[in-house]
């Protein structure tokens, strides 16, 4: 697994540089970016990570930020800070989705804890978004007709209902069936039905 990186989102250099110290002392890297926008036109390394972001920041707002990276499609797990921690800052924060909320100053451990969270968090969702992506991938090589196939059957439909539907033998819809199972690398039906839930696979 790549080495876990910290993304601190501040335009306060000093404490940039303090908190890029605090994640070197654990074994973290850590990248200053002094604006959202500098953040977002920053090449991503793919290494699982979190961002760590400052509600206050000259132009986009960090809670606005935090929203633009969801419509990105930029999935790391956020650790809110300011030093105008009001209530519904930080419940609008924690709503979208920040794992944590820290009012400045905080202690070195609780943010510590916070990207600890993060990182693991991230590490969880690269890894359920590898499996889908493999799970794609075999199910790119299946033929049109097996495609059919398997949406039939992983709906519940008997091989001699699936071959009413479909018009063929019921021996043509079996190997369809062993086909699809093979290529998707599926044991058993119960598992051939899991991937079609998790891909959305629909009859």
């Amino acid at each position: 697994m790549p080495e876990a990186i910290v993304h601190i989102v501040d335009d306060d250099v000093s404490l940039g540089e303090a908190l890029s110290g605090l994640f070197r002392s654990v074994g973290l890297d850590a990248r200053l970016y002094g604006s959202a926008q500098a953040f977002l036109e920053a090449t991503l390394p793919d290494a699982p990570g979190c961002l760590v972001l400052d509600v206050r920041l000259p132009g986009l707002s960090g809670l606005d930020f935090q929203a633009q990276l969801a419509q990105l499609g930029i999935g790391l797990p956020v650790v809110l800070m300011t030093g105008h921690g009001d209530i519904p800052m930080s419940v609008r924060g924690m709503k979208a989705g920040a794992i944590d909320f820290l009012p400045k100053p905080f202690r070195d451990q609780d943010m510590l804890d916070a990207v600890t969270t993060g990182i693991e968090r991230d590490r969880a969702r690269r890894t359920a978004d590898g499996g889908r992506r493999q799970l794609e991938d075999k199910f790119a090589t299946l033929s049109p007709r097996e495609r059919q196939v398997m949406a039939l059957v992983t709906a519940g439909k008997l091989n001699k209902q699936v071959a009413g539907d479909l018009s063929l033998s019921e021996i043509t819809v079996k190997i369809h069936r062993g086909s699809a199972m093979r290529k998707m690398g599926a044991r058993s039906l119960a598992e051939l039905v899991k991937m079609a839930e998790a891909l959305h696979v629909s009859a």
